[in-house]
């Protein structure tokens, strides 16, 4: 949010969660609307929006498809969607590395500062399970999009994903 506001200062942008705490911190980095709500029923008419953005939330959903077209519901012909979201890196040996400290090493030192192991746990198996590149990229494009993009990030722990609202 605070890299959109830097790139356009006259934005509205408008935070959407179905958690009263994450508003909150959303509030706390100078977000003006914010929206209880659960994204597979936004409560915006269709063609509201110029941009919508998820940064680590896509991959906890239980219908990424059903999310992606609903986002594409709410969105302007030719809008941008843009996907922020940890992935594996494409190197086997950096992949390798990256399986033993996702699996092994956070979840004991989750677990050691928060002692709650669970919520470590679940981000390995939901990082290996979510659809990354070429995949991420036919799902996004089914759902409604058109141009999608991937470019990994942090030799590949994180990727962006871009693309534009087809028009239909």
């Amino acid at each position: 949010m605070l890299a959109i506001r830097k790139k356009l200062p006259n934005a509205e942008i408008v935070a959407v969660d179905v958690l009263a705490e994450m508003l909150e911190l959303a509030k706390k980095k100078g977000v003006e609307r914010t929206v209880m709500a659960d994204v597979m029923r936004l409560p915006f008419a269709d063609s509201s929006f110029d941009c919508a953005t998820v940064a680590f939330g896509l991959r906890n959903l239980e219908d990424w498809g059903g999310a992606l077209r609903e986002m594409a519901r709410i969105l302007t012909a030719n809008a941008h969607l843009l996907i922020l979201e940890f992935s594996l890196p494409r190197s086997p040996v950096f992949r390798g590395v990256y399986r033993f400290y996702l699996h092994r090493c956070m979840p004991f030192l989750g677990s050691f500062v928060t002692r709650q192991k669970n919520a470590y746990d679940y981000l390995g198996q939901s990082i290996e399970e979510f659809p990354s590149g070429a995949t991420m990229l036919q799902l996004i494009e089914a759902s409604g999009f058109r141009n999608a993009n991937a470019e990994p990030l942090s030799s590949g722990i994180v990727t962006i994903y871009t693309a534009e609202k087809r028009q239909d």
